[in-house]
């Protein structure tokens, strides 16, 4: 049999699980998604469009769980921006509906320097509803390689993270000189859609059922 890529000599430890959903008022949140993702982006070109939905179709994949063609309530539910600046937003038809108080989120995020903006919706189960993903292509977001930035956000969409959850360890790495995700954050991206363990949780007793699951995955 060929070797299992989510195998790691040095799984995270239940405290560093979690961490990555552990949010700066120190609460304990996670959050996936509950039903079938329909993506859908806005200003990319064809090329790098491709590279993106194939990177959140591997994330999927990964993950166990499914995507549609359309949301029978929502149509998308995961739409992705990308620009130059946070002024364009506001002129975007439509958004100010969806965002409430965008030309004000803009200012501050401009004010910032801010390079990206993820904004989550939930189901009455807690599980993720909808996404809102917001990317100024700019700085350093301006020189990473298309590979990287999308297995990056397709990573960081999967599921709702805490703010510094890939502060100390990073979402991505190499192996073999291709970009793939880091081996720990994806043996917990495979073990938090395992259909055992709740869509949503605030307890961080979940993180021990996460680790069980990670551990059971590296025999």
């Amino acid at each position: 049999m060929p070797p299992n890529p989510l195998k790691t000599q040095h799984p995270m430890t239940p405290d560093q699980i979690a961490a990555l959903f552990t949010h700066a008022d120190g609460s304990y949140h996670f959050a996936r998604w509950g039903r079938p993702i329909v993506p859908v982006v806005f200003g990319l070109e064809d090329q790098t469009l491709s590279v993106l939905k194939g990177a959140i179709e591997a994330v999927v994949t990964l993950a166990g769980h499914k995507m549609a063609e359309a949301d029978v309530e929502l149509g998308a539910n995961l739409m992705i921006f990308f620009f130059r600046d946070w002024a364009e937003l506001p002129g975007v038809p439509g958004l100010e509906g969806i965002i409430p108080d965008l030309a004000p989120l803009c200012d501050r995020l401009a004010a910032q320097g801010a390079s990206h903006y993820r904004l989550f919706r939930f189901d009455e189960n807690g599980s993720i509803r909808a996404a809102f993903v917001f990317l100024r292509i700019g700085g350093t977001l301006a020189d990473l390689p298309a590979e990287y930035l999308a297995l990056s956000e397709a990573a960081q969409m999967i599921c709702l993270w805490s703010d510094s959850a890939f502060a100390q360890r990073p979402i991505l790495t190499l192996q073999g000189g291709q970009v793939v995700l880091n081996p720990q954050i994806a043996a917990v991206i495979r073990a938090v859609y395992d259909p055992i363990l709740p869509m949503a949780s605030t307890d961080a007793a979940h993180a021990l059922r996460v680790f069980g699951r990670v551990s059971l995955a590296q025999v």
